[in-house]
């Protein structure tokens, strides 16, 4: 059965890349443009995902508010969340540590190693 993973984003063209990535990678994909879906997924979802690839920048609520309130809920506390973002500044990854992401990936992504580096955190 091939893992799920929900990919929240609000850029259409980044969307697209990754669900082509993810789905020739041989994955499920559940995809929310904005943070309040992703939440909505994730409570009322038959079941949970296996990965969430989130977008810091997002629409309303950013993707850090809704890394912490995931990291709160019994539901996907346990749920490995990778910042999916183009900021990679010094001292970004540790405050994306901090509100709960288990690692990040920066964009633009490189299709090379997009795969492998999800993978880590499936194992």
């Amino acid at each position: 059965m091939p893992r799920k993973i929900l990919v929240v984003e609000d850029n259409d063209m980044n969307m697209q890349l990754v669900e082509f990535l993810l789905e020739e990678g041989g994955y499920d994909i559940v995809k929310a443009a904005s943070g309040e879906e992703a939440l909505a997924i994730t409570r009322e979802g038959e079941t949970a995902p296996d990965l969430i690839l989130m977008d810091i920048h997002l629409p309303g609520m950013d993707g850090l508010s809704v890394v912490r309130e995931m990291k709160t809920n019994e539901r996907t506390r346990r749920i490995p969340i990778l910042a999916l973002t183009a900021h990679a500044m010094r001292g970004d990854k540790d405050r994306f540590l901090e509100a709960g992401c288990d690692g990040y990936i920066s964009k633009p992504i490189d299709v090379k190693t997009f795969i492998s580096s999800i993978e880590q955190y499936l194992a």
